[in-house]
């Protein structure tokens, strides 16, 4: 359209298939009516020849300013190719956005292309964790091994030890080499008070290594700290391991703990169902296999909140079923727990001795939320049977909350618990928790 309103008569006033804006008129004033042509006048009576009178076209509405400002241009399939990660990820200017979306709806593989990049967008919100859901490794091998059996499976006792190792390996393997010497404080209880000692991320999983070499010597299998005369108490395993030579400062320490996880793994796979059984000894006490890597299992979770913890490290706590595992074999350890306490004159007297295997006095432990239930705490004997009918007491605690009682990683006193009934058996049971713990 000309600056006066009429069509032009060719099309140069066009640019890529958008209209011009008109011009500015001028004032009537400004204008030499005088030098204007007039149009000639048809003779009187005759109709105006065809062109003599200009026609007086309706004005355009305006236009939409996106139609103004925005062209599509015609662009090669490499080049929108091309251009499909910026426009996921909304950086393309007007133009290009709405030359992709034009080709979107004609090419089928950039279409798909396009849809999964913008899925991929989604993931990088900052309002959602990218850490992975820790039952998600146990879903996957279920689902793989549902469509393919494992000729070997390994066996359900050792799947919370293989279920910790993997998530531990998981955070190492996350983490730089600097963090490595981050300090971690190691917690535990004592008789009546709590203490610690300071190490770091490699001394940390120093100490899981030369404790598991108990298990792997009772499998038959290296003790990395060569066997001989190498002591049975973790505490002293832990030491000599951090004393000698074989304890490298830095990540090095990765490699050789997760072998020593996998074969015992594999070992106590292959080796059947008697296996279970076998004897474990940690000097002053023992434990079968079963118990061992229900144990290290624990232990291994424990220390990995340590880790997590030291290097702000998302980590949470075991699926629910395995969780109810070490819960249970802290609830088989409680009575032989009270009955050491109770020979050092640090638990109460015992008031109702029964013959083994009859039902005695008994706590009840109701644990709740994840991986909880119900036990029965004999208090009077390690023989006793724990009884509903002889429950003298109850307390509850949330099952996370026990374990880090059970840890050492906060004391009898400011466990958050939901106590009834006779307080000095209370008071016995959850000093006794808290003794299970160790370095």
């Amino acid at each position: 359209m000309s600056g006066d309103g009429r069509e032009s008569e060719g099309g140069e006033e066009e640019v890529r298939g958008a209209r011009r804006i008109p011009g500015p008129r001028g004032a009537a004033d400004d204008l030499d009516l005088e030098s204007v042509p007039l149009p000639p006048l048809p003779p009187p009576g005759s109709a105006a020849p065809a062109g003599s009178i200009p026609e007086q076209s309706v004005p355009e509405p305006p236009e939409a300013p996106e139609a103004l400002m925005t062209s599509v241009p015609d662009l090669p399939h490499r080049v929108l190719k091309a251009l499909l990660g910026a426009w996921a990820l909304s950086a393309c200017s007007a133009e290009e956005t709405a030359a992709v979306e034009e080709h979107l709806t004609a090419c089928a593989p950039c279409a798909d292309e396009a849809l999964r990049l913008r899925d991929a967008v989604g993931l990088l919100h900052t309002d959602g964790s990218l850490d992975l859901d820790p039952t998600l490794r146990s879903r996957v091998i279920d689902g793989c091994l549902g469509r393919r059996p494992a000729r070997i499976p390994v066996p359900e006792w050792a799947a919370p030890y293989d279920a910790e190792t993997a998530r531990l390996d998981a955070l190492l393997r996350d983490i730089g080499d600097s963090e490595w010497h981050a300090p971690v404080r190691l917690r535990w209880f004592e008789e009546e008070r709590e203490v610690s000692r300071r190490t770091t991320v490699a001394g940390v999983i120093g100490h899981l290594t030369a404790v598991d070499g108990l298990l792997s010597a009772a499998l038959g299998l290296d003790d990395p700290l060569g066997g001989g005369d190498a002591p049975l108490d973790p505490t002293e395993r832990t030491e000599r391991y951090w004393s000698s030579k074989r304890r490298p400062p830095t990540r090095a320490v990765r490699e050789p703990w997760r072998a020593q996880s996998h074969e015992l793994i594999r070992t106590a796979s292959f080796a059947g169902r008697n296996v279970a059984e076998a004897s474990v000894s940690y000097g002053a006490f023992a434990l079968p296999l079963q118990d061992a890597l229900l144990d290290r299992a624990f232990e291994c979770w424990v220390h990995g909140g340590d880790i997590a913890d030291a290097v702000d490290y998302p980590y949470e706590a075991p699926s629910a079923a395995h969780l109810h595992r070490m819960i249970d074999l802290a609830a088989r350890l409680l009575p032989a727990a009270l009955a050491g306490r109770r020979r050092s004159g640090l638990a109460g007297p015992a008031k109702d001795l029964v013959t083994a295997g009859a039902p005695g006095r008994s706590v009840h432990l109701e644990i709740e939320g994840h991986g909880g239930g119900d036990w029965y705490i004999a208090l009077d004997s390690p023989a006793a049977v724990g009884s509903p009918e002889r429950a003298v007491a109850q307390v509850a605690l949330d099952g996370v909350e026990f374990c880090r009682l059970a840890a050492g990683h906060i004391s009898p006193v400011e466990a958050a618990a939901g106590q009834e009934g006779d307080r000095e058996a209370i008071r016995d049971v959850l000093f006794a928790t808290a003794s299970l713990s160790r370095l």
